[in-house]
């Protein structure tokens, strides 16, 4: 690979590389102008060049050409990356700096050297966990019992959280387990309400049907009054999108495959996801198979019709019918809507489509919150203090209600409101617009 490019020669890339390790003609892109500093959030809070994206780039560049030896230094400066691909909006040439930091992830989980401990939790969560039903329903039983019991709130409020080190700080990230889980509507269509303008394929994830069942099933009623066959075919699962992030790439094309040939053989017309990090991976879901035979052309075809659930609403135009919710709401963008889906106005087309909403534009609605998947856990203390900030902004709108479109967002937020915030009410998109529709017609509910 000579990494020839508009921009010059990439160096000849050393031998023996990971085959997911970050591509030459990729890192040949970035011109280091400095134009993503401002937008990324560890740069922004830390001020090192090192954690911004240009910073990153010429890390993996040194070690792509073998002029250095990855080391902890490096690993420690990509996993301090939030993955929120902000620098990608704000880049001038195009970085796809989204793909470099998931192939370098990737061949660091190959290369790394790990505990026993550490490669065990990681075959756990990214192997068994996440891609299994069964897993999920036995932690989100205990969890819920845990909560159901009152012993959660006993131990929150005994103060023996703070003898707990970061498990104390991390423990009101968790959320709570929602019974009865989704997993039960999985296999099951629900009929438009009203005149059926298309047949919508719901892909209801994997942790989502345990810890948020009810965005999912708020979910599915705003399609079917928006005229929408709601089918969740059986077969679907996790997505893959913490396996990307996390470089566990070839677990997330056997996720990919899986949910490709699941939503090809329902017949639908268009799928559709209420998480805005899930739909990221999979409208990428051709680049991630497009070395595979097989499922390269499947893949295609699976992108064409994915969209996300507010994405596809703004599309079609939000029915009517809605009762007046006389609220000032304001709107923080989910970074992988923004950045790596590149959707800005469809929520904010969505909330001004329901009656009386008072759409207040966030300061610095585009800089992430901290949430990042597992990134509010792994680096807590950099995500409480981009938490902070952002519930700085949030208050100065004087909101009623925060809104955004991914679920680690909401937990991220609402964890923010209750340590720096005024009382907001913290709801996806869909759970407001759900509340307007079942407002106005209570006999349906």
């Amino acid at each position: 690979m000579d990494g020839s490019s508009a921009h010059g020669t990439f160096p000849q890339v050393r031998e023996g590389r990971h085959p997911d390790a970050p591509r030459g003609v990729d890192l040949d892109k970035c011109v280091h102008c400095g134009l993503c500093l401002n937008a990324c959030p560890t740069y922004r809070e830390l001020g090192v060049e090192m954690d911004s994206p240009r910073g990153r780039i010429y890390q993996m560049v040194q070690v792509a050409t073998g002029q250095v030896e990855a080391n902890e230094s490096y690993y420690q400066h990509l996993d301090l990356c939030l993955g929120c691909r902000s620098c990608e909006t704000a880049c001038p040439s195009g970085v796809p700096y989204g793909r470099l930091i998931e192939a370098a992830r990737a061949e660091i989980a190959a290369t790394k050297p790990m505990t026993r401990g550490e490669r065990l939790l990681r075959w756990f969560v990214y192997r068994k966990l996440l891609p299994s039903r069964g897993w999920l329903k036995v932690v989100g039983a205990v969890l819920y019992l845990y909560e159901a019991s009152g012993l959660r709130g006993i131990v929150q409020g005994s103060g023996v959280l703070k003898l707990m080190g970061k498990l104390g700080r991390v423990e009101p990230l968790a959320p709570s387990a929602e019974a009865p889980f989704f997993f039960d509507n999985i296999g099951r269509v629900f009929p438009a309400i009203g005149k059926k303008r298309a047949r919508v394929g719901l892909l209801a994830g994997c942790i989502s049907n345990v810890f948020f069942a009810r965005l999912n099933e708020a979910t599915v009623r705003v399609l079917q009054r928006n005229g929408c066959e709601v089918v969740i075919p059986e077969g679907q699962g996790c997505c893959g999108a913490l396996h990307a992030h996390a470089g566990e790439r070839e677990q997330a094309r056997a996720l990919a495959r899986r949910n490709i040939d699941a939503f090809l053989k329902a017949g639908v017309d268009v799928v559709v996801t209420n998480t805005a990090g899930c739909g990221a991976t999979l409208k990428e879901y051709d680049e991630l198979l497009e070395h595979d035979e097989r499922y390269a052309g499947k893949s295609r075809e699976f992108v064409e019709r994915m969209r996300d659930v507010l994405e596809f609403l703004a599309e079609i135009g939000v029915a009517p019918g809605m009762a007046v919710m006389p609220y000032t709401v304001t709107y923080q963008d989910s970074c992988h809507l923004l950045h790596g889906q590149k959707i800005r106005n469809a929520p904010r087309v969505v909330l001004n489509s329901i009656p009386g909403v008072r759409l207040k534009e966030l300061p610095q609605a585009e800089i992430c919150c901290g949430s990042a998947g597992t990134y509010n856990v792994v680096h807590d203390e950099m995500a409480a203090a981009l938490l902070e900030s952002k519930m700085a902004m949030v208050n100065l709108t004087k909101a009623e209600v925060l809104t955004t479109a991914n679920p680690g967002c909401l937990l991220q937020l609402r964890a923010g409101v209750q340590r720096h915030g005024q009382g907001q009410r913290v709801l996806h998109v869909v759970e407001l617009l759900d509340e307007a529709y079942r407002k106005a017609n209570p006999a349906r509910n």
